[in-house]
């Protein structure tokens, strides 16, 4: 092995990319780990594994390149609105960019060949390679065996035969080795909001409507949500945890919330003609008197006599996920 290689990982910090980070950092490879952020995923698991992993880390934020791919996939979305391919596609390439900057030799990541239908496949997996730059330059450590040598190996500045060669979904070999070093790790399941059919729902009525950005995918993702009109939602709070979580992400925008007793908090997505009936939905969950006027402030100082809303009007703006099908 060649003295002083530098590999940089993708690093989500779940079990398969503590894995390859260890299998590099026991011969001797100096890595850096990143992790990426955005509406739809977090970096806190990846910065705890890295910590544990004492190797250098960076959070690297992903937001725009995200919001792009959901507007224009080129390779298509997996079940639901997740963009698999493109997105690792799109990170690797960020990472490349960074890799000849700063003068390392190679990228890696956890990926299993065959793990994941649709993204982990080989034609996948080679697709990723082409489409981000890297080429031969991405390693995959888990299961090198099982593909074509790359440039760190047949450049020597990698073992090959110190890899592993894991195919399937299966990850009992993972966890023997993690477990085997003292490692802990987190339950296997997917961290991204893309790959949740709920979310995924409620994000398509963003994408319908043109008014999808990094904050208002962060709101779809807490309380209710519920169509106002063409182009207006409203995001109402269930408890007062998502209250003060709504509020913190609205800077800026109308937040609705009764004045004179304890209720939801509101955020209203879009076009302000929806305000109104946004204010008379949070007099129903708050509880307010049917039939009689609420005092509703939709601004700092700025007030709304409504009537609140109806059971059969909440219900039918509720954006909720389908019955699943009779057996």
């Amino acid at each position: 092995m060649t003295e002083g290689a530098r590999g940089l990982g993708a690093f989500s910090g779940g079990l398969d990319g503590i894995v390859a980070a260890v299998l590099l950092q026991e011969q001797g490879i100096g890595i850096e780990l990143a992790t990426f952020s955005s509406p739809f995923f977090g970096a806190e698991s990846g910065r705890a594994a890295a910590s544990m992993l004492r190797a250098p880390w960076r959070e690297i934020d992903f937001s725009l390149d995200i919001l792009a791919l959901l507007v224009n996939p080129p390779s298509g979305f997996g079940s639901n609105l997740n963009p698999c391919i493109d997105c690792h596609a799109a990170m690797l390439s960020r990472l490349r960019c960074v890799m000849e900057s700063e003068g390392f030799d190679f990228v890696f990541t956890g990926e299993v060949l065959g793990q994941r239908p649709m993204s982990q496949n080989r034609q996948s997996l080679d697709r990723v390679a082409r489409l981000s730059g890297l080429g031969d330059r991405l390693l995959r450590p888990l299961s090198a065996l099982a593909l074509p040598p790359t440039r760190p190996e047949s450049g020597g500045l990698v073992a090959r035969e110190k890899l592993l060669g894991i195919t399937g979904r299966g990850r009992k070999p993972q966890m023997a080795f993690a477990r085997e070093r003292g490692l802990t790790f987190p339950a296997p399941g997917g961290g991204c909001l893309l790959t949740d059919p709920g979310f995924s729902l409620r994000l398509g009525q963003l994408l319908s409507t043109g008014l999808l950005s990094a904050r208002s995918a962060r709101l779809i993702g807490i309380g209710r949500m519920l169509r106002l009109g063409p182009a207006s939602f409203g995001i109402i709070g269930r408890s007062e945890a998502e209250n003060g979580t709504l509020e913190s992400l609205a800077s800026g925008m109308a937040v609705v919330r009764l004045s004179d007793r304890p209720g939801p908090s509101a955020v209203l997505v879009g076009d302000e003609a929806g305000l109104p009936l946004l204010a008379g939905l949070v007099a129903f969950y708050g509880r307010a008197e049917p039939g009689a006027p609420a005092r509703v402030e939709i601004r700092p100082g700025d007030f709304l006599e409504v009537l609140p809303a109806t059971r059969e009007v909440a219900d039918a703006l509720l954006i909720r996920l389908p019955e699943p099908p009779a057996t």
